[in-house]
């Protein structure tokens, strides 16, 4: 990754492969870092709207593109044996020539899960599998074969092969706030902590928790990249402004989404100095949904007027 990687979250929700493969061909020529894809078996909230599966696209976007970084935020761990999954990473970032980015959690809707007859659970419960996950990929990645038992899964001497790529190995990111489950397994797991938008008013206090972790286990907290999600209306002046607010406003607007904690609604140079703020909070990657779904003229104006400037 570069010293501050600027990406684009294009969740795929009513998008055709056409629309998503054109969206990451413009962020690869414009020299944006890297897209990602959300994980979800139909689209939240809205079940009826086209939606696709989240690994096959993202093995389809990084056969198409040559530099382009592609991740999720974040894979569903209850979707795939970890096992699998290990598999399924080294087999991807040998096609994409090192440009995966493993990203996971826990599971965020519990109606998926019900609708397929997989185990939901708690929140401990599916942090514990979580983190039986991350050990798995760890050894795999790390070893080139697998052997682990535990409550939730067992590899016996499985080999992994080819290994990945990527050195020492695709980065693994790990989403997500919580003090009790979720920062533990970043602490000793993660290479790229994300912070989801629903937690960017409080991004001080969970940097300053993780760090709190990181010395009770004895890590080096510069080790782990600081990433943050959030929602950007990028004006191209200030008159256009007021619309491009409203447009985000209208998609954006709920509580959930921090648009108004992110700080990235304005004019070029007002973006450039929110993300020089988040820079100096320590966040190495901002990951961009736009306002308008990534539209090449916001790309354009992203890559021309804010990457450029910083």
């Amino acid at each position: 990754m570069t010293a501050l990687e600027i990406g684009v979250y294009v969740p795929q929700l009513g998008f055709s492969y056409t629309e998503v493969l054109h969206r990451a061909r413009r962020c690869e020529d414009l020299g944006i870092d890297s897209l990602w894809l959300y994980d979800h078996m139909y689209a939240p909230g809205a079940p009826e709207v086209d939606s696709l599966e989240a690994w096959t696209l993202a093995t389809a976007l990084l056969a198409q593109t040559e530099r382009l970084r592609v991740g999720h935020l974040v894979l569903c761990n209850q979707f795939r044996h970890p096992a699998v999954l290990a598999k399924m990473a080294t087999t991807l970032d040998h096609i994409s020539g090192g440009r995966l980015s493993l990203g996971l959690g826990s599971g965020s809707i519990e109606d998926e899960h019900t609708r397929m007859g997989l185990p939901w659970g708690t929140l401990r419960e599916r942090s514990e599998r979580l983190g039986e996950t991350l050990r798995v990929l760890e050894q795999a990645f790390a070893d080139g074969r697998i052997d682990v038992t535990g409550p939730h899964y067992t590899v016996r001497d499985m080999p992994v092969v080819p290994r990945a790529v990527q050195s020492p190995r695709p980065p693994l990111v790990v989403g997500g706030v919580g003090k009790r489950f979720t920062l533990p397994l970043v602490a000793r797991h993660a290479d790229v902590w994300n912070v989801p938008t629903y937690a960017l008013g409080d991004l001080e206090r969970a940097r300053d928790a993780l760090h709190a972790e990181c010395a009770t286990i004895g890590r080096d907290p510069d080790t782990i990249v600081l990433s943050v999600e959030a929602v950007m209306a990028l004006a191209a002046d200030d008159a256009a402004l007021p619309a491009v607010r409203q447009v985000a406003e209208k998609r954006f607007g709920h509580p959930g989404f921090g648009l108004r904690e992110g700080g990235l609604v304005g004019t070029a140079p007002a973006i450039v100095d929110r993300i020089g703020e988040l820079a100096a909070l320590g966040f190495g990657q901002i990951v961009l949904f736009t306002h308008d779904r990534a539209s090449d003229q916001t790309l354009d104006l992203l890559a021309s007027t804010v990457i450029d400037a910083l």
